[in-house]
């Protein structure tokens, strides 16, 4: 049986979708649990949907904000102008959707980042919200299968 007690990083203690999962707890299996964390989310309102979104961290964020999963999966630090592109495109995509970017990073630099970024912020503010909840199951599923390993 897998509960969600050290596992909150999972989903970067993500409130809305974390209350829910801990209330139905213990799962069968990881597979479980995702796949419950999948109906969850599809079922809340718009607004904790963003909440589930804005718990995760901005790509490029100060390294002391990151959370220890977090800063393993966005690696070294990039050159300086790297991570000011960044901000700004953090800061651009935030203003036009409301909610944070996020991406299943699966080991790529922030380099390589960049031009998706500039490419999600081309899409409409559902298709994002839609993307940004299909990332974290992502980012939840290979944290899982990191922990197993």
């Amino acid at each position: 049986m897998l509960e969600l007690q050290g596992q909150l990083n999972l989903f970067e203690n993500a409130g809305p979708l974390l209350h829910r999962l801990q209330r139905e707890e213990p799962f069968a299996s990881a597979s479980a649990m995702l796949e419950r964390a999948r109906e969850i989310l599809s079922g809340l309102s718009e607004s904790e949907q963003i909440a589930v979104i804005n718990a995760h961290p901005r790509i490029g964020e100060r390294v002391d904000k990151l959370s220890a999963a977090s800063l393993r999966e966005q690696g070294a630090t990039p050159a300086p102008e790297v991570l000011k592109r960044l901000a700004a495109l953090n800061e651009e995509y935030e203003a036009k959707f409301g909610f944070r970017f996020v991406v299943f990073v699966n080991r790529r630099s922030k380099e390589a980042i960049v031009p998706l970024l500039e490419a999600r912020l081309r899409g409409t503010r559902d298709e994002e919200r839609r993307t940004a909840l299909r990332e974290i199951l992502a980012i939840a599923e290979d944290r899982l299968k990191r922990e197993e390993a």
